[in-house]
């Protein structure tokens, strides 16, 4: 099989709003240029293209095609799309690489949550539509019930999920709740951005890259909807992907980045894929730091890329996620060599 690489990646600002237009076309633009500059190419470069977002939180059809535009008609493109994170998106790429129908493949996600009056009501519709979103418990009361049920059990503590969102931890437990038990620290913040990935396969990755990011393993699994049908103190999705990606060899990675928008959520992505104590988790900041919808398991896998391509790791692991309490999540392995 081919061999697939990361060898450029990058991504918008931060921000918790943005002025432009739902389709990203303001926060694309920056990135694909700075791609283009970094590693000598064009658009005409691009064998594939394929992004991630979501029309329902852009409140337009075929956002994704309006999105386009940042890339420009002439000359046509080969395209495709997913409306979930970006991340899932990269498969789609690395399987159009495996298959030998591309060479290389650029792939993009954004989303303006700002857009939303609330984000965590919107992301409400993404639940069982007949027994649960018509309750509207929004997307932080989701977290919460899943954070009580993980104290509830023993399973972690405040002040554990209060160290993997900062260092000052007295201050942080001393801060007042937003939804019981979590705090405003254990929340990601409301984020727009945007972020983009090249892929390419054997030899013209060393010509566009001098250092790339070798894809050694690549899974994504899911658990079932119902909230009542599983643990969510618990994702074993999480577990069979990591599992699948890393052929049961979870040691040796120098850092992990896991997409986990509640505190809590990375002690149970750390326990589930298998991560040995020790292992260092987010330098990046993770989706605590900055969340933009649709573009931060897309960010994990540039950042956990970047760590290699820039000499500072030689192995990494990336996670993203997407639907309610880890309901689907991805696991990658990226690789010097």
């Amino acid at each position: 099989m081919p061999e697939i690489a990361v060898v450029g990646f990058a991504h918008a600002p931060h921000v918790p709003e943005t002025f432009g237009t739902t389709n990203g076309v303001e926060m694309l633009v920056p990135c694909f240029q700075q791609l283009y500059a970094e590693l000598g190419i064009t658009k005409s470069d691009i064998d594939f293209w394929c992004s991630g977002s979501s029309d329902f939180l852009a409140g337009r059809a075929f956002s994704f095609i309006s999105a386009v535009d940042a890339i420009g008609a002439v000359p046509p493109i080969n395209e495709s799309h997913v409306e979930m994170d970006a991340a899932w998106a990269l498969y789609e790429a690395w399987v159009k690489l495996l298959s030998g129908q591309a060479e290389t493949a650029l792939v993009y996600g954004f989303g303006k949550s700002s857009a939303a009056e609330s984000i965590h009501q919107v992301l409400t519709m993404q639940l069982d539509p007949y027994l649960v979103t018509p309750l509207w418990p929004d997307a932080v009361s989701i977290a919460g019930l899943q954070a009580r049920a993980g104290l509830d059990a023993g399973r972690w503590t405040e002040r554990e999920m209060a160290e993997v969102a900062g260092s000052d931890v007295e201050s942080l437990l001393a801060a007042p709740y937003v939804a019981d038990p979590l705090r405003a620290h254990d929340i990601a913040p409301v984020t727009d951005g945007a972020a983009a990935i090249v892929l390419a396969v054997g030899d013209r990755a060393r010509e566009l890259c001098e250092r790339p990011a070798w894809i050694t393993g690549i899974a994504h699994n899911i658990d079932a909807q119902a909230l009542g049908a599983r643990d969510l103190t618990r994702a074993p999705s999480a577990t069979a992907a990591a599992s699948a990606a890393t052929r049961g060899d979870t040691s040796g990675f120098d850092l992990a980045e896991l997409h986990a928008p509640f505190s809590h959520q990375q002690l149970i992505l750390a326990e589930a894929i298998g991560l040995p104590a020790g292992t260092t988790i987010n330098p990046s900041g993770g989706a605590l730091a900055g969340n933009p919808m649709f573009a931060a398991g897309l960010e994990r896998i540039g950042n956990a890329a970047t760590a290699i391509i820039s000499g500072d790791a030689n192995r990494t692991l990336a996670h993203a996620t997407s639907g309610p309490a880890l309901q689907q999540n991805l696991v990658a392995v990226l690789e010097a060599k």
